[in-house]
């Protein structure tokens, strides 16, 4: 099962249909969710029909901005249980064992009134527990290396985000592909941006655990899509991955407690528990480098002592 979540900036554009048309042709989603369609219920029908999905519920939109929409299948048993004109709140097979909630969330762009979006999800967050997901374009980062180019972010800005994260316990579910979902000019400089994520709390990561977010690529406009994938091909690529695990012999080396110092002592923002997560990451990255570089050599050197006994 894939999910594509995009921002479009407008389906008006027929352009960017066709690329929706021809991204849901191969990639494959059963749900899709859209924000700023800039668009009426009859176009999304329209839109619907085009993409020969079975359901469609419609947010129209305010005037000249803004818009929501989710589409699906019909092999899909979608209840919309809430929605606004920042997200659309549904249950995936209600009524049956395998219930859990998809949140398609479209972030306030208003920095003054991202309070109460950031309230909003709040409130959600305190609907009867099942696994829950949510994703879409949050307007919002989570740390500095999510920009480049343009002013820095503010502190305040991204706390904000990283508590209302952790207070719907949720865990941020990562990426591949490009590093970026957006870019343009922001007062003539190039500005790259990561605004499109998936997060899930961990009754959700419990279910699917296979569950990886893809940066798809783009030729229409400056948003990229995002696809998230939950079915058995995604499993096994988890697992052609190795998994780290930290080797009882390292502490024999007192490079390996040098390298861990050296990670934790980096300063990281956020809330205690966002700094100890990044912390983590880095002393994983840091020792695995050093293990290439400092054990590598070691199986090099025992392999050329044995080749030279062999030849001698």
């Amino acid at each position: 099962m894939n999910l594509l979540a995009w921002n479009c900036r407008g389906l008006r554009n027929y352009r960017a249909v066709g690329e929706l048309v021809d991204i849901v042709q191969a990639q494959g989603p059963t749900i899709v969710f859209l924000s700023e369609t800039w668009s009426n219920r009859d176009h999304m029908e329209w839109v619907r029909r085009q993409l020969k999905f079975d359901g469609c519920f419609v947010v129209p939109s305010n005037g000249r901005g803004g818009g929501l929409a989710l589409l699906w299948k019909d092999e899909d048993v979608v209840w919309v249980d809430s929605f606004s004109n920042y997200h659309i709140d549904t249950i995936m097979h209600g009524g049956s064992e395998r219930a859990w909630r998809l949140t398609g969330f479209y972030g306030e762009l208003e920095t003054s009134r991202r309070g109460d979006v950031w309230s909003m999800l709040r409130m959600l967050s305190s609907k009867p527990a099942l696994p829950w997901c949510c994703m879409g374009n949050f307007n919002e980062f989570l740390e500095v290396e999510d920009k480049r180019g343009g002013a820095p972010r503010s502190h305040n800005l991204m706390q904000a985000f990283r508590e209302v994260l952790d207070y719907c316990k949720f865990v941020n579910l990562g990426y591949s592909g490009p590093d970026f979902t957006w870019h343009g000019k922001q007062r003539g400089e190039l500005v790259w941006e990561r605004l499109e994520k998936g997060v899930a709390n961990y009754d959700w990561l419990n279910r699917f655990p296979a569950g990886r977010v893809k940066h798809l690529h783009c030729f229409t406009l400056d948003h990229r899509p995002i696809l998230l994938a939950l079915d058995s091909n995604g499993e096994s690529q988890k697992w052609n991955r190795k998994p780290f695990r930290f080797e009882a012999m390292w502490t024999s080396d007192p490079g390996c407690s040098n390298t861990i110092s050296r990670a934790w002592t980096r300063q990281a923002d956020g809330t205690p528990i966002h700094r100890a997560v990044t912390k983590l990451k880095w002393c994983k990255k840091s020792l695995k480098k050093w293990s290439k570089q400092h054990f590598g050599n070691v199986k090099k050197s025992n392999k050329e002592d044995r080749g030279a006994i062999v030849e001698g």
